[in-house]
């Protein structure tokens, strides 16, 4: 039943980040809205629920299969990209880059000194 209550919690920031894309007409999925609106709730309230953090391990350990179509979207599209392969690398690289950059920042910033990271 926790689960449930950490899987509701999900579909109501996707539904309010859905509804905030059409009324505001943003270029952006309504689903990266709602974990944006989700992460600012979070950072205020300074923790997260057992429901929560139960129901996104769940959604984790399938994020592959949540990921697939999208990729498999891209194969049938792909005469679209003609002529912007270069563009697409570099944004690719770039993504790569900054996201490995990222998350290094963010393992340092919050393993702590038991992580071996500082003294």
């Amino acid at each position: 039943m926790s689960m449930l209550y950490g899987f509701l919690v999900l579909t109501v920031f996707f539904i309010a980040g859905e509804v905030l894309r059409v009324l505001l007409a943003l270029p952006v999925s309504g689903g990266v809205i709602g974990m944006i609106l989700l992460t600012l709730l979070l950072m205020i309230k300074g923790s997260i629920s057992d429901s929560l953090a139960g129901a996104s391990q769940a959604l984790i350990s399938v994020l592959v299969l949540l990921i697939m179509p999208g990729v498999v979207g891209v194969f049938f599209v792909a005469d679209e990209f003609a002529g912007q392969w270069l563009a697409i690398g570099v944004a690719l690289a770039a993504g790569t880059l900054l996201s490995v950059l990222t998350t290094l920042w963010l393992m340092q910033r919050f393993s702590g000194p038991e992580a071996g990271g500082h003294e």
